[in-house]
Order: structure tokens, then C-alpha cells, then sequence
């Protein structure tokens, strides 16, 4: 529970400006493009803070560690509120987003390793379940406060998400328990960082990934657009999408529990290829965006925990490390899908190719799956030994 609320902050600092950018934008004199680095800049915090911030606390107990990273993400968020011009708010939101990659990567070993046995992915889907929630509850109330009285109260509420995250996880989170898990991650981490297969499913995550993300950055004027309905609307379609990764995150929990890990995100990411291609199909219908949007926003979410799961078996020796690198994957995802979906309409086509491109983004991080599995294969009857699935291993 600790780390779900940690988990609502991190997903409400990352989201919740989207709302609220033209009113920074005006508060600061520039404009909305220039105030859109403030999304970028938070993006590129996580992808330099998620290996940087699991180097410097490997030393740590994983409980001192997420006290740490939640004290620098209280501090920094809190000091965002109080920005007065574009280059300090640059800063803060750039430290704001290094502890994002680490908190999700090492509280998601932590909750495994916290976890009943077989229940890992579960536990990391529980974890998650702050993000989704924050998509669902808190961006929407951050985003009305901000709208309603200032964008610096929708920091302020970040800050608060903060402190309740350290409160918890001070009293909640055991200690003594957690000092075995920590000494045997700091073992062979040079061996685990050679993995192959840990640096074929980094750059699944960035670019299977980076297929939701092409959609989703797009979804204003798709909604505008294309479908044609108020501006307004699109927080009920953001909404509408939150709920289908609230869902989504327990069902990937429950597929690790039939499938293996990989063949888990394989599944998912082959339905959002075809779910994204329908989108562009019927986006144009009223009914059809807020299907649509939920379930893409489940599939994409489906991939979260049997990723993470995938990502620590292949991390012998560095778990923490690897999966806080997967969390920079995820946000490179991010910025990748944001761009290369964009590229349609710099040739003039409509908005409803950017789900095209996701398309394609999906359906090669499937590809790159299907890859490993078969690597796995392979291995093993290279020497002959029975090929065990990751969630029977």
C-alpha cells in the first residue's frame, strides 16, 4: 500500500501538467510549445535518474532507499510549485522525474521479494495501481484545482502525495526483513548488466511501449478533430482510459500466473497493434473513442507487471538496477512514441495516422518478444535441457 501511494504522486506529477500547461504557459510569459519542455525535461529526469538514483543508494537498505527517493521527489516537487520563470522550473522538473524510474524499479523488487510465493506479479500490480488511479482520481482534481485557483496548488497536491508516501512508508514498510534481499542483489551485478536478454527487453519496453504512447500524446485532437466532440470531452476519454489501465494492470499480474512473463507482453502488445489499427478506423465515431481508448489503456497497462517480472528474472544479480532502467525504457517509450507519432501530419496527414505508427511500434516490440522466446527455445536444446517457462522457473 506504501508504494501504491507512492506510485498515485509519481503518476500525478507526470500527468497532471498536461492539463494545466496553458495556464504555467501564461503565468510565465511564454509559450504553450516552450512550456511543453516542462514535459520533456521530466521525461528525461527519469531516463538519467533511474540508473543514476539505483548507483548512488545500492549501498542502502531498500527501506532508507524509497525514504530517500521519496524525500527527494516531496522536496523537489513542492519547490516546482514556487517556480517563477522557465529555467527554474526546467530544473526542478528535471530533478522532480530522477526519482520516478528508481522508486518503480526498486519497490518493484521490493514488493516481489515482500510477496507470497507465485504472487509477485500480483504484488507488483498492487504497486502500480497508484498510477492508475492517480490517471483515473488525481490528474482530473489536480487538473480542476489548478484550472480553478492556480497551477502551483496542483504541485502543492503533489507534495502532499509525497509526504503521505513517507508517513507509510516509515510505519508500514518492514525493514530487518528486506536487509537478505538487498545483500543478495549486490552480488554479480557486472554479470547481470551483460545480459543479453535484459537489454532485448529494455528495448521491447522503449519501443512496444512507445505504440500507447504515439496514441496517447495525440488524443486531444483526435477527440477534437476527428471526432468531433467538445473539448471537454477529453478528460472523460483521459478517464475512461485510466480506468482501463486500472484495469489492465491486475489482468498482466494474472496472465504471468498462465503464461510466462514474455509471452505475456507478447500477447498484449499483438492486441494493441490491432487495437490501435481499429482506432484509426473509427476514431470518427462517438461511441467507438471511449471503447477504444479503454481498451487500449488496459492492454497497454497488462504489459506493466509481466514486464517488470521478466525484466528481474533477466537481471540476476542487478534487479534494482534493471528495473529502474526499465522505468527510463517506459519514459523513453514515451518520448519516442510522442515523435515519431507526430511525424504523420508534419506531411500534412490526418491525426488518426498517429495510431498507425503505434501500430507498428507495438508490432515490432512483439516482434523483438517472439525473438526472445525463440532465443530461449533454442538455448535450450543447444543443451538439452527442457525449456522451462519464466513463471514455472
Amino acid at each position: 500500500m506504501s508504494l501504491a501511494i507512492g506510485g498515485f504522486g509519481i503518476g500525478l506529477t507526470e500527468f497532471v501538467i498536461m492539463g494545466i500547461l496553458p495556464n504555467i504557459a501564461g503565468s510565465m510569459g511564454i509559450s504553450i510549445s516552450k512550456a511543453g519542455h516542462f514535459i520533456a525535461i521530466y521525461a528525461l529526469g527519469v531516463v538519467v535518474g533511474g540508473p543514476f538514483m539505483a548507483k548512488i543508494t545500492s549501498k542502502l537498505s531498500p527501506k532508507r532507499t524509497l525514504l530517500f527517493l521519496m524525500v527527494w521527489f516531496t522536496v523537489f516537487n513542492t519547490l516546482s510549485s514556487f517556480s517563477g520563470n522557465y529555467w527554474v522550473m526546467m530544473l526542478f522538473r528535471f530533478l522532480s522525474g530522477m526519482p520516478h524510474g528508481a522508486f518503480f524499479g526498486i519497490g518493484a523488487v521490493v514488493s516481489g521479494y515482500l510477496a507470497k510465493p507465485g504472487k509477485a506479479a500480483q504484488a507488483m500490480a498492487i504497486m502500480f495501481s497508484g498510477l492508475t488511479i492517480a490517471n483515473i482520481i488525481g490528474v482530473p482534481l489536480g487538473t480542476y484545482i489548478g484550472l480553478e485557483w492556480h497551477w502551483s496548488f496542483s504541485f502543492l497536491l503533489v507534495g502532499v502525495a509525497g509526504l503521505a508516501t513517507l508517513t507509510s512508508l516509515y510505519f508500514w514498510m518492514p525493514g530487518q526483513s528486506l536487509e537478505d534481499m538487498d545483500s543478495l542483489n549486490a552480488e554479480n551485478l557486472t554479470k547481470g548488466l551483460k545480459s543479453k536478454k535484459l537489454w532485448a527487453l529494455i528495448a521491447l519496453t522503449t519501443i512496444g511501449t512507445g505504440g500507447f504512447f504515439a496514441w496517447y500524446s495525440y488524443i486531444a485532437p483526435l477527440v477534437i478533430d476527428i471526432t468531433n466532440l467538445p473539448e471537454a470531452t477529453v478528460g472523460y476519454v483521459m478517464i475512461v482510459a485510466g480506468l482501463g489501465m486500472f484495469v489492465g494492470n491486475f489482468m498482466g499480474a494474472r496472465m504471468v500466473e498462465i503464461f510466462s512473463p514474455v509471452k505475456s507482453v507478447v500477447i498484449s502488445l499483438l492486441s494493441m497493434t490491432g487495437i490501435l489499427l481499429i482506432n484509426s478506423l473509427l476514431a470518427s465515431n462517438t461511441i467507438a473513442v471511449f471503447i477504444i481508448s479503454f481498451i487500449v489503456g488496459m492492454i497497454t497497462f497488462s504489459v506493466t507487471a509481466p514486464i517488470q517480472v521478466a525484466i528481474i528474472k533477466a537481471a540476476k544479480g542487478a534487479e534494482k538496477l534493471g528495473s529502474s532502467m526499465n522505468q527510463s525504457a517506459f519514459n523513453m517509450g514515451n518520448a519516442s512514441g510522442a515523435y515519431f507519432g507526430g511525424l504523420p501530419m508534419v506531411f500534412g496527414l490526418p491525426v488518426t495516422y498517429a495510431s498507425v505508427v503505434g501500430a507498428i511500434l507495438a508490432c515490432i516490440g512483439a516482434g523483438i518478444g517472439i525473438a526472445i522466446l525463440y532465443y530461449q527455445r533454442a538455448i535450450s536444446r543447444s543443451t538439452k535441457k527442457p525449456f522451462v517457462p519464466d513463471n514455472q522457473a
